[in-house]
């Protein structure tokens, strides 16, 4: 067995081989922030379904560079919702998608008032709301 020496900057050599462990709280973030949002989408779904109304699909980031939100409706009938995620208010990403399935469905006054309430409802309580560093 190979022995591997540890350096103080979390990493290793074996034998020419550069191996970096643990410390690594950026890209574990980011994978985490990724998880919570394929979580989120899908709760958002789970709510959506069955009441008639436009299911998005959900992408990140935007295309449009500065952008925090884009709705694309496509020829099909389709709509995509792209939402920024990264270095953003976990709650500023939700209520990012939420506002992007209201727009989706170009609802407006108190039928949206409702929509939003029953979409943070499926939000609530789940591991989709809980903040991820």
């Amino acid at each position: 067995m190979r022995e591997i020496k540890e350096r103080e900057d979390t990493t290793a050599e074996v034998q020419g081989m550069r191996v970096i462990r643990g410390g690594n709280q950026r890209q574990e973030s980011r994978t985490g922030r990724c998880l919570a949002f394929a979580e989120a989408a899908r709760q958002l779904g789970m709510a959506v379904r069955g009441q008639e109304l436009v299911l998005p699909s959900f992408r990140s980031p935007p295309r449009e560079v500065g952008r925090r939100r884009t709705l694309a409706r496509h020829d099909d009938g389709s709509v995509t919702v792209s939402v920024m995620v990264r270095n953003r208010v976990w709650e500023a990403v939700l209520a990012d998608m939420i506002e992007g399935v209201v727009a989706a469905n170009q609802m407006d006054g108190i039928d949206a008032e409702v929509l939003r309430d029953q979409l943070w409802e499926a939000l609530e309580g789940e591991s989709a709301l809980r903040e991820v560093a």
